[in-house]
């Protein structure tokens, strides 16, 4: 019975342990590698879905970043309030779609390619509404896409308030170390990267043979997965740096519930294809991208971690079983308690207070319904609009 406990447990030690491995392989910050500062003609596209009432204050912004580096593409996509005019007030180019039944980000992006196809650019970024970048930023991606002819991510993480509460908090630290600290270690690992929805640039040779046109909710990590297999793995630029408000309390359940459903999905559809094509080419890189993409994200990887050990534990008090298997899962538990502690001192305190830290079980608690849900109905099906914190 002890082996068969162990055999169980095995996957599960194997992606808490991998998880381990790639924060503490993210807590520094990459190398940079010098290139050559020349531009190409680049187009900042700005997909945007009713919002009205940030959007001035982000595309003044956005547009004071730019400069004279590329020109904005306004994409108002399936709006019913004053998107669009507000961005011809701000005398940038804008485009209008309306189709109800094929709505997202995706559809958005096809839209705009479309419209740039008779005079595309050298270099396409994308740019979501309710982001804030800087000019370095801008001329990063441009300057990295152009160079490596490869599509290049920006550092994401989200901005919080002194007053967030400590939900929030834990949630904002959660996006730190997915988009930063594992970003980091996917690059030195896999020598790739995720794409994560904004801050995203692409030559155009690339961008114009994507497939954008998807309703998938996880389009932009699936785009990504698309172009590594094709051979145009996306890489990490750490400097160039997008950022949003965090999510309201009352919106980041839901919305966790949309990104992590569909990030089980896609990890359950394509991960073990991916893991057995790197297996067959001998590729440990692609082996180690493939096992990034099987590990939960961290609340639901503690959560089920915690949920074994408990099994397990009664199995050896009732039965007298050998205590070994709970031991190694414990061991790494506490391996990626210490790494996530070291995330926090290398970075992650910005997003957390030490407060909010001791609110990491509540956080996992208050997360339970959203796991029952995936396992009574599956992921979400549809896009849903993210309400953020005041700036």
């Amino acid at each position: 019975m002890t082996l068969l406990i162990a055999a169980l447990l095995a996957p599960l030690i194997l992606l808490t342990f991998c998880f381990a491995v790639e924060v503490f392989a993210g807590l520094r910050p990459l190398h940079e590698i010098p290139i050559d500062d020349r531009r190409g003609s680049a187009v900042v596209i700005v997909p945007a879905h009713n919002e009205g009432t940030i959007l001035a204050d982000r595309l003044a912004r956005l547009k004071d970043a730019v400069g004279e580096s590329a020109r904005i593409l306004v994409v108002a996509d399936n709006c019913s309030d004053s998107t669009a005019d507000i961005a011809r007030s701000l005398a940038v180019e804008v485009i209008e779609r309306q189709d109800a039944d094929r709505r997202g980000k995706g559809f958005a992006l096809d839209f705009a390619r479309s419209h740039l196809i008779d005079h595309p650019p050298a270099i396409v970024l994308i740019v979501d509404a309710d982001c804030v970048t800087d000019a370095d930023t801008i001329r990063l991606l441009i300057v990295h896409c152009g160079a490596s002819g490869s599509p290049c991510q920006a550092t994401y993480v989200q901005r919080i308030r002194k007053d967030t509460s400590p939900t929030v908090q834990v949630s904002a630290f959660a996006f730190f170390v997915k988009n930063v600290v594992r970003q980091r270690a996917l690059q030195r690992l896999a020598n790739r990267a995720h794409l994560v929805g904004s801050g995203m640039a692409f030559p155009w040779s690339i961008f114009s043979r994507a497939e954008l046109a998807t309703s998938n909710i996880v389009e932009d990590l699936k785009l990504g997965q698309e172009l590594a297999d094709a051979g145009h793995a996306p890489m990490f630029v750490e400097r160039a740096t997008v950022w949003s408000p965090a999510e309201t309390e009352r919106n980041t359940l839901s919305q966790r519930s949309r990104w992590e459903g569909g990030y089980l999905q896609n990890a359950v559809r394509v991960a073990p294809s991916f893991l057995a094509k790197a297996a067959h080419r001998g590729d440990w890189r692609g082996l180690w991208a493939a096992i990034n993409l099987m590990i939960p994200p961290f609340a639901l990887l503690i959560v089920l971690d915690l949920v074994a050990l408990m099994l397990v534990g009664a199995t050896w008090w009732l039965f007298g079983t050998s205590a070994w298997p709970a031991l190694i899962l414990a061991s790494t538990v506490l391996l990626t308690g210490c790494a996530l502690a070291l995330a926090w001192g290398t970075g992650g305190s910005q997003f957390i207070t030490i407060g909010g830290l001791t609110r990491i079980p509540a956080y996992l608690f208050w997360k339970l319904p959203l796991y029952f849900g995936f396992a009574r109905g599956g992921a979400p099906k549809e896009w849903l609009r993210t309400e953020r914190d005041a700036p």
